[in-house]
């Protein structure tokens, strides 16, 4: 007897360039926007500030790549964006902490590569 479930796990769904490119501009905006309002909140909410920058970064870099066509080089662009030794990018106010925060975002770019879920929600909040 086989369990249907598991089986119904396994399967993954196809890969999709055109909702991940909608996928990373609805994050990027997001970012932004997430930016602002912790720019309001001065000095207490920095690192909400730094997150959102870091979230930014690394969808505007993958974004515009011809390496969303694939799965496979989408991953690949990713784990050579994770072997970077630093990042740098504007508006930052704590560079390890920034840090910490990309290489953070890009291990969960890599989960949902890998299983191809997750690029189907453009809503604001995730």
């Amino acid at each position: 007897m086989t369990d249907k479930t598991s089986t119904n796990d396994r399967t993954s769904t196809a890969w999709n360039a055109d909702g991940v490119r909608a996928w990373l501009d609805a994050r990027v905006a997001a970012s932004r926007a997430d930016q602002v309002v912790a720019e309001r909140g001065g000095r207490a909410r920095q690192d909400d500030c730094d997150q959102a920058t870091a979230e930014e970064m690394v969808c505007t870099l993958l974004r515009g790549k011809a390496s969303l066509d694939d799965q496979a080089t989408f991953a690949a662009a990713l784990r050579a964006l994770l072997d970077r030794d630093e990042y740098i990018w504007r508006g930052v106010y704590d560079d390890t902490r920034f840090d910490r925060h990309v290489r953070t975002y890009i291990r969960k770019l890599v989960k949902m590569a890998k299983t191809t879920t997750g690029f189907d929600r453009t809503g604001h909040y995730q």
